[in-house]
Parts: structure tokens; C-alpha cells; sequence
């Protein structure tokens, strides 16, 4: 691709994340390309070519499965026209103004991020000291880092996961603004926090992620029914379930083990739950009534600030219902339980919240962890013992029999 572009007489750049990683030693997610082609011109040039993007024009190359973004070259947008557009606050919501390489450094986030490779003569351009940061091992803003956060807040959430997935640490330029500035966050859309969150929770450094955003008020404006009740009496056990739960999926990752997004919503979105459900049963609300009037209201009120996908917002209130059920276990129920689809999931969380919580919750996990293990006839002699505690069938009174109707003299 590189060379198409230069031979066809257009400048070429390898640049971002692609370049930093390699020079790290790191293994590349992706490879960016940026070039003085407009998105046109490129697509000119690749018939595996379709151009997307209406805040950011960009051109993918398509080859199979894999993509190469690429990106035509940015310049400055001083004053507001037809291709760029900020809000009251300072936030880009439209921006393709085109310009030099020079001025393109100026727009990238991070000095580590703005390292161009030079398919002409193979050097590599550095103009912000990327190459010395990237010896420190820290990480620093290009240019002032309250306007740059003003233009995209989620500069704030990116710097967190840079320095977790590097190992670096946050220039103090970098990390002053982010508790006044965090806030931001807020004016979001949905849709994009979703696509953050599956980034900072589920690429192998969650829980560090975590830690880091709580610690920088970043966690509040994304989760504000989790973060009130971790600050309340009670919080530690909403806090060790959300670690665990992100602990495991670290895990999971790092073994290249499937995870879910359905699974981190349930853990993050259970203690809410929890509540609204109090609050129904409070009022005489039967538990199931209760539980499925709150699965709808957490839901919607989790979406207000990151989007919950129907694929993975419906499994997950599956999870939460199993819940219930798994309490349930005598006669066949075990076994009917035990052969629903999303037995594996809801039997891994019961056994994160046993972690949490501790008591019943601890004993009913250990319980359904020796189901699990056991064959067949273990299944069914542990039933079989389940004692007269949680779970066991309630006798049904024997109806009264109604008088019989005295018979008519006629008859």
C-alpha cells in the first residue's frame, strides 16, 4: 500500500500505534497509514477500497478480514466551515481540513503516537521528542492538555489505557487536568463509550483500567449508578465483585480465552439491580416482577451513558434471572437449570459474587461447583440430600373437597 501511494506520486506514511509498538518490541493490533491523498484519490487507487466516516473522513483498505485505515493528511482548523465544526465546549464534531505532514503532527494526541515511518527513504519522523518519551517510558500530550482534552474528552480515557497497556506513566502535564476536566465524558455519545469501555475492560488490562479511572474521576461520569453505590456504606462488596469479575476476564485474555461483553455488564450492573429490586419488593412486588421491572430500568438507565447493545444486554439479564433460579434446585429443577444455555455463564458469576459476598451465596456456589464436577448419579444423590433449606419443593395442601350438589326429589 505504501508504495502504490508513493509511486503514484503521493507522500506515505506508516504512523500511530503500528510504529510505537514496533519500535517497543510490542506486537501491532493494526497499522495506520497517513498520506496527502484526499479519500477520493485513494480509493482511486484500491479497488479494496470504501471510504467511511462523517467527523473524520477516512479511506479502509479492505484485505479479507483485515483493514488498513487510512487517513489523508490533517491541517489546522482555526475558524468553522463546511469541513470542520466544534461545539460550545470545544469538541470536534466535524473535521477534514487537509494539510501538511507538519501540521498533521500537531493534531495527533500523543508525542509517542505521532512517529511517522517514511516509505521514501526509510527513516522515521519525529517532531514532538516521541523517540525520548518512548526511552522514558512516559506519556505526554501534544500541546496544551486542557484544549486537547476539551476537543475530545476521550483523550482522557485513551491516556489511561496507554499507560496501562505500555507501562508507562502519565506525564503530570498529562494528568492535572483530568479531575476537573473529566466531567467531559458526559457530553459523550453513547455509542462511542460503548466501543471505549470494550477497549479499557476487555483487552487484557481491565482491572488496571479500573483502578486508574476511579483513581482520576474517570469512572463516574461513564458508570454513575455503580460509582454512588461504591460510595456508600457497603461499597467494598460492590467494589471486590467488579475487581474479581474484571480480574477473571484479564485472565481469560491473557489466555486467549472467548470473553463477553454480556458477562462485564452483568457483574457491573448487578448491586444496581440489586437496588431497583429492593425497592419493588419494598412496595409488595413479587420477586420475579421485581427482577424483571428492574433488568428493563437498569438497562435503560446504563444506556444513557454507554450504549448497551441488544446482544449483549439481553444475556445478561438472562444471567441476573438465573440468579434466581439457581436457588432452586430440588426435584428435576437442578437439571433443567444445568442444561440452559447460559448455565456456564450465570454459574461463573454466582461463583464471583460467592468471592464477594460471601455466606449463603458462598455455600450455594460451592454447591453448584460440586453439580458441576459430579457425574451423573452424584447429581442426582446431591439432590436427592438437599435438605429442607433454600430450594426444596413446598408441600401442597390438599384442597378441600366441595359438598356434593343434593340431589333433586325430581330426579
Amino acid at each position: 500500500m505504501l508504495y502504490r501511494l508513493h509511486k503514484a506520486g503521493y507522500e506515505a506514511y506508516l504512523v500511530g500505534g503500528g510504529v510505537r509498538d514496533l519500535l517497543l518490541r510490542h506486537q501491532p493490533k493494526d497499522f495506520d497509514v497517513a498520506t496527502n491523498a484526499t479519500p477520493e484519490q485513494v480509493r482511486r487507487l484500491f479497488r479494496n477500497c470504501r471510504l467511511v466516516g462523517r467527523r473524520f473522513r477516512l479511506a479502509h483498505i479492505l484485505f479479507g478480514r483485515d483493514v488498513i485505515e487510512v487517513a489523508t493528511l490533517r491541517g489546522h482548523h482555526e475558524e468553522e466551515s463546511k469541513h470542520a465544526k466544534k461545539d460550545d465546549s470545544g469538541r470536534l464534531l466535524r473535521d477534514n481540513v487537509y494539510g501538511s505532514i507538519d501540521e498533521d503532527a500537531e493534531r495527533r494526541d500523543f508525542t509517542v503516537n505521532g512517529l511517522y515511518y517514511d516509505i521514501s527513504d526509510f527513516s522515521i519522523r519525529d517532531y514532538f521528542g516521541g523517540m525520548d518519551d518512548l526511552e522514558a517510558r512516559r506519556l505526554r500530550l501534544i500541546g496544551d492538555p486542557s484544549k486537547r482534552y476539551s476537543e475530545d474528552p476521550v483523550r482522557m480515557l485513551r491516556a489511561v489505557r496507554f499507560a496501562t497497556k505500555l507501562d508507562f506513566d502519565l506525564d503530570p502535564s498529562v494528568a492535572k487536568p483530568i479531575h476537573k476536566m473529566a466531567p467531559l465524558l458526559s457530553d459523550i455519545p453513547a455509542a462511542r463509550l460503548f466501543e471505549e469501555t470494550l477497549k479499557l475492560f476487555m483487552s487484557g488490562k481491565g482491572l488496571d483500567n479500573f483502578r486508574m479511572m476511579r483513581e482520576y474521576g474517570l469512572f463516574a461520569p461513564m458508570f454513575p449508578m455503580q460509582d454512588s453505590l461504591l460510595n456508600k456504606e457497603g461499597g467494598h462488596q460492590v467494589e471486590t465483585l467488579i475487581e474479581a469479575v474484571l480480574k477473571n476476564t484479564d485472565q481469560r485474555v491473557n489466555a486467549d480465552k472467548p470473553v463477553t461483553p454480556a458477562f462485564l455488564y452483568a457483574a457491573m450492573l448487578w448491586y444496581p439491580l440489586q437496588k431497583l429490586m429492593a425497592e419493588r419488593t419494598s412496595r409488595g412486588v413479587s420477586e420475579y416482577d421485581a427482577m424483571m421491572g428492574a433488568c428493563s430500568e437498569v438497562v435503560s438507565q446504563q444506556s444513557k451513558t454507554i450504549s448497551m447493545p441488544r446482544r449483549f444486554s439481553t444475556p445478561a439479564q438472562e444471567i441476573w434471572q438465573l440468579q434466581i433460579r439457581l436457588d432452586k434446585r430440588a426435584g428435576a429443577r437442578a437439571f433443567r437449570i444445568f442444561e440452559h444455555p447460559r448455565f456456564r455463564a450465570a454459574y461463573d458469576f454466582l461463583v464471583l459474587r460467592g468471592e464477594a459476598e460471601g455466606g449463603e451465596v458462598a455455600e450455594l456456589a460451592r454447591w453448584w461447583t460440586q453439580f458441576v464436577d459430579a457425574d451423573d448419579q452424584g447429581r442426582r444423590l446431591m439432590v436427592r440430600n438437599l435438605g429442607s433449606g433454600s430450594g426444596q419443593r413446598r408441600r401442597r395442601r390438599p384442597r378441600k373437597r366441595k359438598p356434593a350438589a343434593a340431589k333433586s326429589s325430581d330426579s
